[in-house]
């Protein structure tokens, strides 16, 4: 399991010229079962994505399908865990 910790690194301006794209990628994955929560910091200042992934190989390859990765609107700090405790056991079925 991955947090992705964005940070932009751009004007706000940019980032919502980027964002539309940015949010279709977020629904690709959600699609795909690769994400399983996202959303902006408080302040906007970048976002978090939740990152399921079986390494960091494939964390980095989806993280840089990203628009705002592929035009360096945010920076990426990548933090790798292993939950063991759990809400519910539904919970613990998706990330697992």
């Amino acid at each position: 399991m991955f947090i992705a910790i964005l940070t932009y690194k751009k004007p706000l301006e940019e980032v919502d010229r980027h964002l539309q794209a940015h949010r279709d990628y977020l629904a690709r994955h959600y699609a795909a079962g690769d994400f399983i929560a996202s959303g902006p910091q408080t302040p906007r200042i970048g976002g978090v994505i939740m990152i399921k992934a079986d390494d960091r190989e494939a964390c980095n390859a989806i993280v840089a399908e990203d628009p705002f990765h592929i035009n360096s609107i945010a920076d990426y700090q990548i933090v790798e865990f292993s939950p063991t405790m759990f809400l519910n056991d539904d919970l613990r079925n998706i990330l697992a």
